[in-house]
């Protein structure tokens, strides 16, 4: 664990969300979801800080109002990982530190994951890591649901929207993997990755934005883990969210 450069969190929290605006300000047990996001991200012991980053005067304000650490983004990004770019320029970070991306619609994150994905950095070869966790046949054909597929070293092949591997077996019997949102990049990765022209043909067909790595030549290494989280992408999904943190207090 020594061995693992200093590491960042950095939270992207956009106000105008298409199919959920004001998102990261929605109430959940008393707070803002970007609190909860912030404060189990917090508890990763290998992290030095962790960050929101934002757009919006809203959010900026409430982060401060909370003690949140927060900056203040352009607008004008067109993804997630542009804005934690900025922010990490912002915070002057070492070409070999680490960066994780943080989803904000993630408030039943785990902290035990962010920690499961840092301890790859123990080998200077690894550059960004991911998630996965297993699923069944029947979830594995769920559009929203990302699936990988691994090489035998555990670096990713591909991402799907659609069930991949094809599997001849019974169904009760197929395991797929489910791509879990998160990222963590050594800087420079981070910086190689937003120079590369964007969208790749892969990217705009599938809507991934992870493929434009893979279409050029770059390792993702994908950690697997036995913990679930419930994002939150409609107002539905607020309900789900706080039963499963009520349980957890239980």
């Amino acid at each position: 664990m020594n061995n693992i450069p200093k590491c960042y969190g950095i939270i992207p929290s956009r106000y105008d969300s298409s199919r959920f605006p004001g998102k990261p300000l929605q109430d959940i047990l008393g707070k803002p979801m970007f609190w909860h996001v912030y404060s189990r991200a917090s508890q990763c012991p290998l992290l030095e800080k962790v960050v929101i980053a934002t757009d919006d005067q809203r959010i900026y304000d409430a982060a401060e109002n909370l003690d949140v650490p927060v900056i203040m983004t352009a607008a004008n990004h067109t993804c997630g990982t542009e804005r934690v770019m900025e922010a990490a320029r912002k915070m002057d970070i070492g070409d070999d530190s680490i960066v994780i991306n943080i989803q904000g619609d993630e408030p039943t994150l785990q902290p035990e994951m962010l920690t499961e994905m840092l301890q790859p950095f123990q080998s200077p070869e690894i550059n960004i890591t991911t998630l996965a966790h297993k699923i069944g046949y029947e979830k594995a054909q769920r559009h929203d649901r990302v699936k990988v597929v691994l090489d035998k070293q555990g670096q990713a092949l591909y991402f799907s929207r659609s069930p991949i591997p094809y599997s001849h077996e019974p169904e009760d019997q197929q395991t797929f993997y489910c791509h879990i949102g998160l990222y963590a990049y050594r800087m420079k990765a981070l910086e190689d990755f937003i120079s590369l022209e964007k969208p790749s043909t892969l990217e705009s067909m599938e809507r991934l934005e992870q493929l434009r790595l893979l279409e050029n030549g770059q390792s993702i290494s994908v950690v697997i883990t036995d913990h679930r989280i419930q994002g939150v992408d409609r107002p539905g999904d607020l309900e789900i969210v706080t039963r499963i943190m009520q349980a957890e207090k239980a």
